[in-house]
């Protein structure tokens, strides 16, 4: 069955309040044109999951800018000056996470566990004493899987089942932010027949993906070469 949708149609899916993993590592794989439309529709109340904050003025700055997003689950926003005026100035409410720790939480999810125990920052401030547990004589922390509402995440190309290939960096969150969420909704501007894609290179298999959206970014200012959108 075809799960090709209109933007508009997939993005309504999107309901206020929700917990919404973003892919991306930086820009690439960052689902541009399904934050664009999350952002005209202007769904309100968002906690965010994503690896960093992009630029300002660029993908979910743009919607945090906007006051539509309440929370940012992150690794780090330093590359965002206005993304760290509004942690300091407490209009926006960040948690942060070593970039290992939040991948793996969200693998956590995808996979069905409930959480993880780790011994990384057991001595910083991201680690409280209700955290920790005795095991086999040695101190770790328990770290909870993350789940989500809904993942938007940009695919290099699909076809209309929902079979997914990513590039690049791209790889590093979008698998794993397709199976941990209820909804997931890619973007690409390479929308194929069933069949095109060789089985053994698909990355996300359609029956984790709830829609799919063709975007054209042709002639637009981001580049794979940029660190951007792909070609």
């Amino acid at each position: 069955m075809s799960k090709k949708a209109t933007i508009e149609e997939a993005i309504a899916q999107v309901p206020n309040g929700a917990t919404v993993m973003v892919g991306g590592f930086g820009s690439p794989g960052t689902p541009f044109s399904l934050l664009d439309e999350l952002l005209r529709q202007g769904q309100t109340g968002l906690t965010l999951v994503k690896n960093d904050a992009n630029e300002q003025g660029l993908g979910i700055s743009r919607l945090i800018e906007a006051g539509q997003v309440d929370k940012l689950i992150t690794t780090h926003i330093g590359l965002n000056k206005k993304i760290v005026e509004m942690m300091n100035d407490g209009s926006l409410q960040v948690s942060f996470f070593p970039q290992g720790i939040l991948a793996e939480k969200i693998r956590t999810a995808g996979s069905g566990s409930f959480g993880f125990l780790t011994d990384i920052g057991l001595h910083s401030e991201i680690t409280k004493p209700n955290d920790l547990i005795e095991w086999q004589g040695r101190k770790v922390k328990v770290e909870s899987a993350l789940y989500a509402d809904v993942a938007l995440i940009h695919a290099h190309q699909a076809d209309l089942f929902g079979n997914l290939q990513y590039r690049a960096t791209a790889m590093n969150f979008c698998p794993l932010m397709a199976m941990a969420a209820d909804v997931v909704i890619a973007e690409t501007p390479n929308l194929v027949t069933p069949g095109t894609i060789v089985p053994e290179t698909v990355h996300t298999p359609s029956a984790f993906v709830t829609s799919v959206v063709k975007v054209d970014t042709s002639g637009n200012e981001y580049s794979l070469m940029e660190g951007r959108y792909e070609p």
